[in-house]
C-alpha cells in the first residue's frame, strides 16, 4: 500500500506544478518547456517504478577512485 501513496503523492505534486504554471504570468515558450519537462519526468518516474524500466538497482553506480 505505501508503494501506491508513493505514486499518488508523486500525481499530485506533478498536478499542483502543472496547475501552478499556468497561474503565473509567464512567457508561452518558458511554460511550454516546464511542462514538457515535468511530464517526461512523471512519465520516467512511472516507468521505472512500475515497469522496472531501469535496473533495480536504479541510475548506474559510478566507481569510487
Amino acid at each position: 500500500m505505501p508503494f501506491l501513496i508513493e505514486i499518488l503523492i508523486v500525481l499530485v505534486i506533478a498536478g499542483l506544478v502543472l496547475w501552478a504554471i499556468q497561474q503565473f504570468p509567464l512567457d508561452a515558450t518558458i511554460a511550454r518547456i516546464i511542462r514538457v519537462v515535468v511530464v517526461v519526468f512523471v512519465c520516467i518516474y512511472l516507468l521505472y517504478t512500475l515497469v522496472g524500466f531501469l535496473p533495480a538497482g536504479g541510475f548506474p553506480a559510478f566507481p569510487h577512485r
